[in-house]
């Protein structure tokens, strides 16, 4: 069976706040992250679309460069272990670097923010082999609404339509996870090639903002994109994202540290060991924040719900519109059996044991964004990652 091409981790984040940036220790299965070599091959992981997550209320020129330094820490990662991973540019690139037994690194950007409205820096990022981009994360750019705060510009205005085209035009995948769902609407209404959910669910489920609609999910399916489902609790149960509420109510009631600051990467000559800025373990370790939890246990999401999820996509846009996102070390809110990496075959079973056939999972592990990726770049008209006789 196809391995599991997945559409967002955010190891990159956490290597550089918790860890300074330094890439050693990803061949440990630390405590502190939920990724780690041995976890991925147990998990069965094949390919990595690498989130290079910076917050999206960081001003423009200051994600520009905050996006450069996440990327730099991909590169790194895969220079520190050349016999695990290797930088794919291209759905060929996947499919060598698999065949290799490494795991293939692609890069993703999470928000338009990361080019500062700027063309000429989408098309840097694209030649330093970045593969999707999400066109916002939790805060609206100028030319584009984000799911989390409402509509302001109407999905997309010209500029953001600008961006979508030339997204399409250079190869980059456009990605459609947190964005409004006016926004989703308008990017399928300009988008000439497939697009994707790099790490969403589905609404009919459970109606959070962040989840997919069935007819944009129609549409999806016309379009020849792919939905990468999460495994994000609060997506994925109601209960959950009640509980998840209600929780963050109670830290900020107790004035605790917000958790997910943007720390600071090592400045020159600064040894990266001291600048640890986030404690080890769960964010919500905080002895102040134990008595609300103890009486508040959460709520249990399963590996069975996750599944369903997966069963609705398909069953609406289609066994080829469908694969996995599951947004790890970008959250501590997993459903049980899925709490790090290596769980991926536990969601699998589920499946086959629901009928799934070894054709169909394979299409759902990376089958099908595979050829999104390559069709992404046979209707390119100016792909600018690297060509392989320049590697």
């Amino acid at each position: 069976m196809m391995p599991i091409i997945d559409g967002h981790n955010d190891l990159p984040m956490q290597l550089r706040a918790r860890f300074g940036y330094r890439v050693e220790g990803l061949d440990e299965s630390r405590p502190d992250v939920q990724t780690s070599l041995p976890r991925l091959r147990a998990g069965q992981v094949g390919g990595q679309f690498w989130s290079v997550y910076v917050p999206s209320d960081l001003s423009e020129p200051d994600a520009v460069v905050a996006t450069m330094e996440q990327i730099d820490a991909v590169y790194r990662m895969a220079a520190a272990y050349p016999e695990d991973l290797a930088i794919a540019y291209s759905a060929d690139d996947v499919e060598r670097v698999i065949g290799s037994g490494r795991i293939a690194s692609l890069i993703g950007i999470e928000g338009g923010h990361s080019i500062a409205t700027s063309l000429g820096v989408l098309r840097a990022f694209a030649r330093l082999g970045v593969r999707y981009m999400t066109l916002t994360h939790n805060h609206h750019t100028s030319w584009a609404d984000s799911a989390a705060v409402e509509p302001a510009v109407g999905g997309l205005n010209d500029e953001g339509r600008a961006v979508v085209r030339e997204m399409q035009r250079i190869g980059m995948l456009v990605d459609l996870s947190h964005v409004a769902t006016v926004t989703m609407h308008a990017a399928l209404d300009t988008a000439f090639a497939p697009v994707i959910f790099s790490h969403s669910g589905t609404r009919a489920l459970h109606d959070h903002p962040r989840n997919v609609p069935d007819d944009v999910l129609r549409r999806l399916r016309d379009n020849g994109g792919v939905i990468q489902l999460t495994f994000v609790a609060p997506f994925i149960s109601a209960d959950y994202r009640a509980w998840f509420l209600a929780a963050d109510a109670e830290w900020r009631r107790l004035d605790l540290p917000e958790v997910g600051w943007w720390p600071p990467a090592p400045r020159p000559g600064e040894d990266p060991a001291t600048v640890r800025n986030w404690p080890a373990g769960d964010p919500q370790a905080a002895p102040e924040f134990q008595p609300w939890l103890a009486a508040h246990p959460r709520p249990l999401v399963t590996v069975a719900q996750v599944a369903d999820q997966v069963e609705h996509a398909r069953e609406v846009a289609g066994v080829e519109h469908i694969g996995l996102g599951g947004d790890y070390d970008g959250t501590t809110d997993l459903p049980s059996g899925l709490e790090d990496v290596s769980g991926y075959p536990r969601l699998l079973d589920e499946l086959a044991g629901r009928g799934w056939t070894p054709a169909d999972l394979g299409k759902l592990t990376g089958g099908n964004i595979l050829r999104v990726l390559r069709t992404a770049e046979q209707l390119a008209e100016e792909p600018l990652w690297p060509p392989a006789a320049a590697r």
